[in-house]
């Protein structure tokens, strides 16, 4: 039976050091592209794996990130998963995917990660308290929250600009002439949907009209569905309908076609946050405030990297802005609408 592959008959194979093997092998490490060629020849000529397990225990590091996720049925977050896996890989790490509800106490999922040695925390379920980041980060290990955000120290955090975008989204609706505004909430509790709320409810109170009628939607799509009948079945129902998530603004255009009758967008404007891959769909075309989900990706992983590699990150908000998407699902006003690649967005008057 042949011995085992090492790196040191690599190395005497390609004509070079072990610590070049080593660096070929390593994400971000130096090499010459010559002699990482001549390494990489010698590898697949002999059948060279790289043991990670051996690589983890001189480097103290086990090259995994946890992400810590409160649903996959919205298909943000099954896109967001995508792209934090490509550039964590990209960084040299693997993913390792734990899923929380909102149920869950943080001590038992701290107790499931632990044992894995996790270079790193990302946690993107926004329904959990904070509770969770605050166990990781007293046990040493680096956290970077995800679509949320908290007030707690030496926890980093990126979101989109929620409290600008609920702003972008009533201002819209307002343009093209509605006046009966509703909200479909997300969590309670949710930062999200908190400054979403926010944002959506100042540009009424600046212009002199009565608070959103607010439902809340939960994030779910049943719950946005029962919210919409709330609303729908109303005296004065809404003509305009902003929710908290494509994810609710869905299940929100189905009940009011369905169940209601209603045409969109003659009778019914619905706007929904994040530009989710589902929007885009044909069948709902969705007007929607951009979740810029890839510019998000990139500063997680820099905060998370950054600090993994030692250099100290303080408690850190990053909020990064998006475009409102004109689509379908809602009325046009006169002005604002311009082309931005294939796509057409709406830039209010300064």
């Amino acid at each position: 039976m042949p011995g085992v592959v090492t790196a040191l008959d690599v190395a005497h194979r390609a004509g070079v050091s072990r610590s070049a093997v080593s660096r070929c092998f390593t994400a971000g490490a130096s090499i010459a592209p010559d002699t990482r060629a001549r390494i990489l020849a010698a590898a697949d000529a002999l059948g060279y794996r790289p043991n990670a397990l051996a690589r983890s225990l001189i480097t103290r590091r086990s090259g995994l990130i946890a992400v810590v996720l409160g649903q996959l049925d919205n298909p943000f977050y099954a896109d967001l998963l995508a792209r934090l896996a490509a550039a964590l890989q990209t960084e040299g790490y693997r993913l390792l995917l734990f899923f929380a509800s909102p149920q869950d106490a943080p001590d038992p999922l701290v107790g499931q990660i632990l044992p894995y040695q996790v270079d790193g925390v990302v946690l993107a379920a926004t329904s959990l308290t904070s509770g969770l980041a605050d166990a990781c980060a007293a046990a040493g290990i680096p956290v970077v929250l995800v679509n949320r955000t908290t007030d707690r120290p030496a926890v980093a955090s990126v979101t989109s600009a929620n409290r600008e975008g609920g702003r972008l989204a009533a201002r819209f609706l307002l343009a093209a002439g509605h006046r009966r505004l509703a909200y479909v909430a997300g969590a309670a509790g949710a930062s999200t949907n908190r400054d979403r709320a926010l944002g959506f409810a100042e540009v009424l109170q600046e212009t002199g009209l009565v608070p959103p009628v607010q439902a809340e939607g939960h994030y779910t799509h049943a719950g946005a569905a029962a919210a919409a009948r709330t609303l729908f079945g109303s005296p004065e129902p809404p003509d305009a309908v902003f929710c908290a998530n494509d994810h609710m603004a869905v299940a929100v255009l189905d009940t009011a076609r369905r169940e209601f009758g209603l045409r969109i967008p003659n009778d019914l404007s619905v706007v929904g946050f994040d530009d989710a891959p589902h929007a885009r769909w044909g069948a709902y075309a969705l007007t929607t405030v951009e979740q810029p989900a890839t510019a998000m990706v990139a500063v997680a992983v820099s905060l998370l990297v950054s600090q993994i590699e030692g250099r100290a990150v303080a408690m850190h908000q990053e909020a990064v802005g998006g475009a409102l998407v004109v689509r379908e699902t809602a009325r046009r006003p006169a002005t604002g609408i311009v082309c931005d690649g294939n796509r057409e967005i709406w830039q209010p008057a300064s």
